[in-house]
C-alpha cells in the first residue's frame, strides 16, 4: 500500500505541468519532476544530488537567490521573474514560487521550487510593445516606412541616435517608440527641450546641483542625467545647446561620468542618450558654433524624419487620427473631411508640419457644427496659403504617387471625378497615371 502510494505521488509529480524540484537545507536537489527537465534541458540523473546553482544558473543565484531567502526566513516567494541559463547555453526567463518542506513534526527539511517558463508570454508582450510603440508611426511613405523598419534593431543596440527633422515632424514620438522598443523601456523616459532654458539654468537641469552652489540652491537637486537613470534621456534641439555645455555633455559620453553644480563629487551616468534636432549640424561645424567630436558621438544612427509635404500619401491616416482623437476629447460628432478640404491640405506646403495639421483640424473642431470639416472651417492662413486652384501638390515618388491615388480612389469608392479634383488633376490626366501604376477602379 506504502509503495502504491509513493508510485502515485511520483506520477501526479511528474504530471505537473509546472517545473518542481525539491532541495535539501543545503540546497542540494532532491527531486526534479519532467517539466523541470524539458524547461532547463537537465534530465532528473544530472540534477538530483547537485547545488541548485549549478543546474538554474540565475543572475541572482549568488546575491538574492528565492530559495535561499526561504530556507533562511520560512518566508514563501511568489512570482519572481529571473531568467536561467538552460543546458545547451539559452537565456530562458522563468516566473519562481518557493515554500518550506516540513516534515510530521513542522520541521524544516528542505524547500520546493516551483517555476514556469515565460519565453511566450515574453514573446507576446514583445509584440505588443512593438505595437504600442508605432501605434502613432504608421505611414503609407517608403522613406518613413524603412526608418520604422529599422528601430527595433537601433532601439536593441543601445547606441546614440541622432533623430533629425524639420519642428512639428514627430521626432519625439520617435524618441518615444526607440525608448519603447528598448531593454530599457521599464525605466524612465526623460525629455529636456535644450532651446527652452538659458545655458546655466539648462546646466542645472542636466547635471542637478549641491546646496549652496548658488544663493536659492537650499539643497541638493538631482539632475536630468540622474533622473533618467537605467532609462532614456531626450535632449531635444541638441543644436541649440551652448559650446561651454557640450564640452561637459561630451565628458558624460565619454566617461560616463559628471558633476553637479557646486559639488566635488563625481557621479556615473547610466542613461542612454538619445538627440534630437531641426538643424544642420554639420554646417554649424563648419560655421564653429557645434563641437565636431560631440556630433559624431551623438549620431552613431542618424534617422532622418522627412516633412509633411515630402509625405502627403500619410495626410488621410493624419487627418483621420487626429478627427478621432478631438472626437472623444470635444464630444463632437464630426466624421470627416470634405473632398474640397482633402484637395487643399494636399495642396498646403505646410511649413508647421504635423502639429500644424493637429492645429489646423482642432481649429475646424471649433468651428465645424455638423459632421463634416469644410473648407471654411480651416484657419485662415491655411486657406490662404492655397489661394489658386491650380497650386499643384509636392512632387511625389512614383511609389509615394501610386499610394496616394490607390487611397484616394478608396475614399471615394472608386469616383474618379471626385478623386482628380481631390488631387488636383485633370480627369484624363488621373486616369493615364492608373493605368501606368496598374490600377483597377475599387
Amino acid at each position: 500500500m506504502e509503495a502504491s502510494t509513493r508510485e502515485i505521488a511520483a506520477i501526479i509529480f511528474d504530471s505537473i505541468r509546472e517545473g518542481v524540484f525539491t532541495t535539501d537545507p543545503d540546497c542540494r536537489i532532491t527531486a526534479f519532476n519532467r517539466a523541470a527537465e524539458q524547461i532547463t534541458g537537465f534530465t532528473r540523473q544530472q540534477a538530483v544530488g547537485r547545488y541548485c546553482f549549478d543546474i538554474f544558473r540565475t543572475e541572482i543565484c549568488q546575491s538574492r537567490c528565492a530559495l535561499r531567502h526561504t530556507l533562511a526566513n520560512g518566508k514563501h516567494v511568489s512570482n519572481d521573474r529571473v531568467t536561467i541559463i538552460t543546458r545547451d547555453g539559452r537565456p530562458i526567463p522563468i516566473s519562481v514560487s518557493t515554500t518550506v518542506l516540513r516534515d510530521k513534526r513542522g520541521e524544516a527539511v528542505g524547500a520546493v521550487e516551483f517555476f514556469r517558463d515565460l519565453s511566450v508570454e515574453e514573446h507576446l508582450r514583445e509584440r505588443l510593445n512593438r505595437m504600442d510603440a508605432f501605434a502613432n508611426l504608421r505611414s503609407n511613405n517608403e522613406r518613413v516606412q524603412r526608418m520604422l523598419d529599422l528601430l527595433p534593431e537601433v532601439a536593441a543596440a543601445e547606441c546614440n541616435v541622432l533623430i533629425h527633422g524639420p519642428s512639428g515632424s514627430g521626432k519625439e514620438l520617435i524618441a518615444q517608440a526607440i525608448h519603447n522598443l528598448s531593454p530599457r523601456r521599464h525605466g524612465p523616459y526623460v525629455r529636456v527641450n535644450c532651446a527652452a532654458l538659458p545655458e546655466t539654468l539648462l546646466e542645472s537641469e542636466l547635471f542637478g546641483y549641491a546646496k549652496g552652489a548658488f544663493t536659492d540652491a537650499k539643497r541638493d537637486k538631482p539632475g536630468q542625467f540622474q533622473v533618467a537613470s537605467g532609462g532614456t534621456l531626450l535632449l531635444d534641439e541638441i543644436g541649440e545647446m551652448p559650446l561651454a555645455l557640450q564640452v561637459k555633455l561630451l565628458r558624460v559620453l565619454n566617461d560616463g561620468e559628471f558633476q553637479p553644480l557646486g559639488s566635488t563629487k563625481t557621479l556615473h551616468a547610466d542613461a542612454r542618450i538619445l538627440t534630437s534636432t531641426n538643424r544642420d549640424i554639420e554646417t554649424m561645424i563648419r560655421e564653429g558654433t557645434f563641437r565636431e567630436d560631440l556630433y559624431y558621438r551623438i549620431h552613431v544612427v542618424n534617422l532622418q524624419i522627412p516633412p509633411l509635404r515630402q509625405r502627403l500619401e500619410d495626410l488621410p491616416r493624419l487627418v483621420n487620427h487626429f478627427i478621432e482623437q478631438f472626437r472623444q476629447k470635444r464630444q463632437k460628432p464630426i466624421e470627416r473631411v470634405s473632398t474640397d478640404v482633402m484637395a487643399l491640405l494636399r495642396r498646403y506646403p505646410w511649413p508647421g508640419n504635423i502639429r500644424e495639421l493637429e492645429n489646423a483640424i482642432e481649429h475646424a473642431f471649433v468651428l465645424c457644427r455638423g459632421d463634416v470639416i469644410e473648407v471654411e472651417h480651416l484657419p485662415e492662413r491655411v486657406v490662404a496659403g492655397v489661394n489658386d486652384e491650380e497650386t499643384p501638390s509636392a512632387p511625389l515618388s512614383d511609389s509615394s504617387a501610386e499610394a496616394v491615388i490607390r487611397e484616394c480612389l478608396t475614399r471615394n469608392r472608386g469616383n474618379r471625378s471626385e478623386t482628380a479634383r481631390e488631387l488636383g488633376m485633370h480627369r484624363s490626366t488621373l486616369w493615364r497615371k492608373m493605368r501606368q501604376y496598374g490600377i483597377g477602379v475599387p
